[in-house]
């Protein structure tokens, strides 16, 4: 009987036997059944929608509605149609990469300290708390004659008590200068400001202005002092502490001649801008406020609709070289701010010098090497 041993799913030959050697009716075996091959007949929906149309294949179209209960969220609630004739917000393909040509360029890299001199600590700490006493004087109307004299170049540099050598001026708008070897730093200032908020501002004359000074470098370093000689060209607005470089403190900007860098209100390194200034060069130093249109929104510059566009430039030797954009952008960690720069106050031509350097500066157009269009 072992071998007539039942399989799952059928029945043995023994049970079939058995079916036909008693009497009587066999017994009533339940049948079974299978599904007819293929989809089902063509359903049809109880509502008033048309027929579904069956998919091809042996897929199974969804019902048509939503399932019961169903509610839309705010999300996924399509906008409303404008109305009249206004048109559809235009379609943002979100792949399309932007022109990074359109954008501001970044922020400068700064630096924590120059590569070649960099001053005491004690005098950055006393200028400092001295710019916090003295704040910067508002700009003043010039008199005719004042503001004559310095269109014609006839302007005068100021010895301060920290100059430690010889300032001679032979002729209107043109000085010579020596300093003693080791001399500490200075800063010689013009006696009357070379650019007038009230009569140059562009945004109240309508026009451009452009304010402008050169120095040649005749001779840099002697004795013991000889590698610890520069100078520095640059502009500072009232009062300015002079036993500090122009560029160091608030109000002030400058290149320097010894690393080459740019200083706007910057106590620190400063930023790479053009070669070191070395013995037998002219160089000039610029600044041009214009009309702008618009000024890019920059992350670290205050947002003003009566800001003039400022751009500082160099020359060298008669040639234009480097410039930059006074509103360019800030690192918000690591640079101070414009102020007193962006043409609200007067200002007036810094020259600042350490060391023993001999020098010619020149306020008068007839003695530049470079001559503006």
């Amino acid at each position: 009987m072992d071998f007539f041993k039942s399989f799952k799913g059928g029945h043995s030959i023994a049970q079939d036997e058995a079916y036909t050697s008693h009497p009587g009716p066999p017994p009533v075996r339940e049948p079974t059944y299978q599904p007819p091959p293929g989809p089902p007949p063509p359903h049809q929906c109880h509502n008033h929608s048309a027929h579904v149309p069956l998919p091809a294949g042996n897929e199974y179209a969804p019902p048509p509605d939503p399932p019961p209960g169903w509610q839309k969220t705010p999300s996924e609630t399509p906008p409303a149609p404008p109305d009249g004739d206004e048109e559809p917000p235009p379609y943002y393909d979100w792949t399309v990469v932007p022109d990074n040509s359109l954008l501001p360029p970044p922020p400068a890299l700064g630096h924590e300290k120059s590569p070649s001199s960099n001053a005491n600590l004690s005098d950055a700490d006393r200028a400092h708390e001295w710019c916090r006493i003295n704040s910067m004087v508002r700009p003043h109307q010039p008199t005719h004659p004042q503001h004559s004299a310095v269109l014609n170049g006839d302007v005068r540099l100021l010895k301060p008590p920290e100059y430690k050598g010889d300032l001679l001026m032979p002729n209107t708008g043109l000085w010579k200068g020596s300093t003693r070897a080791g001399s500490k730093d200075s800063c010689l200032l013009t006696s009357s400001p070379i650019y007038f908020a009230y009569v140059d501002y562009p945004l109240r004359t309508r026009n451009t202005k452009t304010i402008y000074f050169e120095v040649k470098v005749r001779s840099l370093g002697r004795g013991r002092g000889a590698d610890e000689s520069s100078i520095a060209l640059g502009y500072c607005a009232m009062p300015y502490p002079t036993w500090r470089l122009p560029g160091w403190e608030r109000g002030s900007l400058a290149v320097h001649g010894d690393d080459g860098r740019r200083y706007v209100n910057n106590t620190w390194g400063g930023k790479e801008f053009t070669s070191p200034i070395k013995a037998g060069d002219t160089v000039g130093l610029g600044m041009t406020f214009a009309l702008a249109d618009s000024l890019p929104g920059y992350e670290a510059q205050p947002k003003s609709e009566t800001m003039a566009k400022v751009k500082v430039f160099l020359t060298r030797n008669g040639r234009r070289g480097e410039d930059w954009d006074l509103h360019e952008e800030l690192d918000k960690d690591e640079d101070l701010s414009i102020d007193g720069l962006d043409g609200h106050f007067d200002l007036h031509g810094a020259i600042g010098t350490f060391g023993g350097i001999d020098f010619d500066a020149s306020f008068n157009r007839r003695d530049w090497l470079w001559q503006p269009r």
